[in-house]
C-alpha cells in the first residue's frame, strides 16, 4: 500500500507525493509511542483506583486521604 500526501496549493490546485520511507517510520514511532503512553496512562490510573479502594476499605474517606495529601 502506498500512502500519499496530498497539498493544496494556495492556487487551489492538489499536489500529490508518496510518503518517503522515513516519513512512514517516523508515524509508525507516533503511533507506538501514543499507545505506550496511553497504556501507562491506565496503569496508572488503575493503580489509582486500587489504591483508593484499600484506602476506603480502611475506613479511610476522600477529604481524609486530601487530609494527609494524597
Amino acid at each position: 500500500m502506498t500512502y500519499i500526501e496530498r497539498i493544496v496549493n494556495a492556487d487551489q490546485t492538489i499536489t500529490e507525493k508518496p510518503y518517503t520511507n522515513d516519513q512512514l517510520a517516523e508515524m509508525a514511532l507516533w503511533v507506538t509511542e501514543a499507545q505506550a503512553k496511553a497504556e501507562e496512562d491506565q496503569a496508572i490510573e488503575s493503580a489509582k483506583a486500587a489504591a483508593q479502594a484499600k484506602l476506603s476499605a480502611l475506613g479511610l474517606t476522600t477529604d481524609d486521604l486530601k487530609a494527609l495529601g494524597l
